[in-house]
């Protein structure tokens, strides 16, 4: 099914057993008035998402006939979410899938959990204080997993290195958490020191290490003048010291270490839980199919929409109410695995949520992603 420059807020792709939801913003009602045959900037990512997982639909209905999706506009004016769930337009879903933020994240989370259907959340990287919500999965790992990624990270590879986390003054989120986990971790803990600037140069980073060891430092703030403040010491000091910079998992959306000249030929590493094999046949055939359709390259938004689309609407049809016991099946990855536990955080039986454990180091060189 292509796209034209409008998209009906609900559009039924066909009918059969298996409801899905998979809520977006498009901003169709508003969006569109003031140029109908242009897609406005604001609509993009969610577009974006669509288009992939619209991909992923053929894909499965081209062997499966029992699937009937919902495409829904989650900014539209006259259907809002709270207006689809007050006229019970979401009561007979078996699954949703939303590439959504606040409000309506909310919204349909306590809507999941009221009516027990699954709820995936793809994009959106936090919990949102949901809690005692087992009919949640978040794909998108929260900033504490990250920090428990970067940790781990650490004391395997660079245990008995010299460690230096660098903060934004009175920015201590991220330092309280290395600290936790290491109040928690049994056996060998991380040395590591710390150090609250409000900027720093080489000059300054080279008096704070010993020059004659390998030193690693975590830019620890999701500041972006600031983590490129950090980038900037350490690469004024890497062609004479061996420094590795580690970023926080936000780092990938700034722009500036795209830039092929900006950072030559130093690495900055970042974590993320969408580590696409972008050889594998999966790959070739979104990318493909996606060229043919819009005569472009797909986004990354688009490749997060075809993996949902795909892998959760498989897992669905495979284990129908036992869905949320069976997240991790590697059957169905298009991409990469998942590794999906359940969080406990407020002492309860049942789970809060369950969130994608699986966490990656990967690092931007000379412009582009690759792989660690």
């Amino acid at each position: 099914m292509a796209f034209s420059s409008r998209i009906d807020a609900q559009e039924v792709i066909q009918n059969q057993k298996f409801k899905i939801a998979i809520v977006a913003p498009l901003y169709l009602d508003s969006a569109y008035a003031s140029n109908p045959n242009k897609i406005p900037s604001i609509s993009k990512a969610g577009l974006d998402f669509v288009q992939g997982a619209t991909i992923a639909l053929d894909t499965i209905q081209r062997n499966n006939s029992s699937v009937e999706v919902y495409i829904i506009d989650s900014k539209s004016l006259d259907r809002s979410i709270p207006w689809m769930i007050q006229y019970g337009q979401l009561d007979n879903m078996n699954l949703i899938i939303g590439s959504v933020r606040e409000p309506e994240y909310q919204e349909l989370a306590r809507f999941a959990l009221k009516k027990e259907i699954p709820f995936i959340s793809d994009t959106y990287p936090n919990d949102g204080g949901i809690r005692e919500n087992p009919y949640l999965a978040i794909v998108n790992s929260t900033l504490k997993s990250h920090i428990e990624g970067i940790y781990s990270y650490l004391l395997q590879k660079h245990g008995t290195d010299q460690i230096l986390l660098i903060k934004k003054r009175n920015d201590n989120r991220i330092d309280n958490m290395l600290h936790e986990i290491n109040r928690k971790t049994s056996g060998s803990l991380l040395k590591f020191r710390s150090i609250a600037v409000d900027s720093i140069n080489g000059s300054q980073l080279a008096m704070l290490i010993d020059t004659t060891k390998p030193a690693i430092i975590v830019g620890a703030s999701l500041d972006e003048d600031f983590s490129l403040n950090v980038a900037d010491a350490c690469y004024s000091l890497q062609q004479s010291k061996n420094i590795t910079l580690i970023g926080m998992p936000n780092w990938d959306g700034f722009k500036e270490f795209y830039q092929k000249n900006s950072f030559k030929d130093f690495p900055i590493l970042f974590t993320t839980p969408h580590t696409d094999n972008t050889k594998n046949a999966f790959s070739v055939f979104l990318g493909n199919q996606y060229f043919t359709k819009y005569r472009a390259r797909p986004s990354d938004m688009v490749s997060k929409g075809f993996e949902a689309a795909y892998y959760f609407i498989n897992i669905l049809l495979k284990y129908n109410n036992s869905f949320m016991q069976n997240l991790n099946d590697p059957q169905f990855a298009p991409f990469h695995t998942f590794n999906f536990q359940p969080v406990f955080l407020s002492g309860g039986s049942e789970p809060d949520y369950y969130e994608n454990k699986r966490v990656s180091v990967v690092q931007i060189l000379n412009g582009n992603i690759v792989e660690k």
